[in-house]
């Protein structure tokens, strides 16, 4: 079958849990849960198309080799919509950065659905089932849901609202060469970089702040490796003559979607994709 490579970032629906306040449940992630990396595979849509798709199709899902953890706990399925999963981009991996796929990213198989939170890449893949109904099964019904609201955010104790299923990724950008606990020199240029992604599609522009969001400066970012892969940037800063150099850095993506100053939250710790900030002591 035809194959075809992408790069794709894939990220814990829950990566940055840790960082929600009020604290909520869960994995205590900070902003670790997720990697970059190119995948080489089939199109969904060739295996489909190739096994025969029936009229009347509504989703399709999939199962995968692992088995719950705790007795008595769900199979873990996930699905798609079937334009969805026939759009050409949805793919069939069975290899990651050119080598064999690792057992811990799937082995042999895994989905992969550029732009989505990663509970939609089922790992060590084995079955694929097309369904003339919407998917009740618990992974689709019941876990993995956000507030149907802006930002999936609602507020601590709130009852009343409506949910969905988690779906597309959103805006982020990080900073990978500075951290809270370093120190700059008085006026001195401090060079800056970072990683960004557009979520459900590409970086239009990364912006810093040196002055904790009061004024923005573009970045320059590195090269585009794909729609849906991490995208370098850099800048400089200046340090002011003394006390704090706060520096915040968001992403606007192809979309005209920009991060948020202030967080989201809901209680499962979902989708957060709040400005960062890091504030540098000068001495």
């Amino acid at each position: 079958m035809p194959r075809v490579e992408m790069a794709a970032v894939n990220q814990c629906s829950g990566n940055s849990r840790g960082l929600y306040q009020p604290r909520v449940a869960g994995a205590q992630w900070a902003n670790g849960a997720m990697g970059n990396a190119r995948w080489t595979g089939v199109r969904l849509r060739d295996v489909l198309d190739r096994a025969g798709v029936k009229a009347g199709a509504v989703a399709v899902r999939f199962n995968g080799l692992d088995e719950p953890v705790v007795d008595g706990a769900p199979d873990f399925m996930k699905s798609l919509a079937i334009d969805h999963a026939r759009d050409g981009e949805v793919m069939i991996a069975f290899a990651m950065n050119g080598e064999q796929l690792p057992l811990l990213n799937g082995f042999p198989l895994r989905v992969i659905v550029p732009g989505w939170f990663s509970t939609y890449w089922v790992k060590m893949l084995n079955d694929i089932e097309v369904l003339n109904a919407p998917d009740d099964n618990y992974w689709m019904k019941t876990a993995y849901r956000i507030p149907d609201t802006q930002g999936a955010s609602v507020k601590p104790g709130q009852t009343g609202f409506g949910t969905l299923p988690i779906n597309r990724m959103v805006p982020r950008s990080f900073f990978t060469n500075v951290a809270d606990t370093a120190t700059v020199k008085p006026g001195a240029p401090v060079p800056v970089r970072g990683i960004a992604f557009g979520g459900d599609c590409g970086v239009s522009q990364v912006d810093l702040s040196a002055d904790g969001g009061k004024s923005w400066q573009k970045t320059a970012l590195g090269p585009d490796e794909g729609t849906y892969g991490f995208r370098q940037w850099n800048a400089q800063a200046t340090a002011p003559a003394a006390g704090t150099l706060t520096l915040a850095v968001r992403c606007t993506n192809t979309k005209g979607m920009v991060q948020p100053l202030e967080p989201n939250w809901n209680g499962a710790g979902f989708m957060r994709n709040v400005i960062e900030r890091v504030a540098l002591k000068v001495a």
